[in-house]
């Protein structure tokens, strides 16, 4: 399953180890499915991971972040962005997550914020949960 993780997953799995994007973000790591990444959602994961607040809250470091981050880039299919459709999304900061779904053919989004992404499903691409993806990822 080709799937694109919204920045909300990969926050909430630093932040609570032992809720379902944590565990969405243990099976992309071990590689089970096809997670899609562009650098400007890397870029994002990034920016938004490293904020104080989620720094605190999780108890990682910079560098720690970093690492994750490589780690998954590691593991992802790097896409790159042939075409842009924009704006298609009420949401500027989400246009990267379609963009990135829709140039690497993902078959779903992955995010807490499904009602923003809903112009996702003129591009054939399905919006969906940490849990339901979980649920997919085991079937594997």
């Amino acid at each position: 399953m080709k799937l694109v993780l919204d920045t909300s997953i990969l926050v909430a799995a630093i932040r609570g180890p032992g809720g379902a994007s944590a565990t969405l973000l243990d099976y992309a790591l071990a590689g089970d499915g096809i997670v899609l990444i562009s650098t400007p959602l890397l870029l994002e994961y990034e920016a938004v991971m490293t904020r104080e607040e989620h720094l605190r809250v999780s108890g990682l470091s910079r560098e720690e972040i970093g690492k994750l981050l490589d780690a998954f880039a590691q593991v992802a299919q790097h896409v790159e962005f042939f075409f842009t459709w924009r704006p298609s999304l009420n949401d500027p900061d989400d246009e990267m997550v379609l963009e990135t779904a829709v140039n690497g053919g993902a078959e779903a989004i992955v995010t807490f914020n499904q009602r923003d992404f809903q112009a996702a499903a003129q591009f054939g691409i399905e919006i969906i949960t940490p849990q339901i993806a979980c649920r997919r990822m085991k079937k594997l």
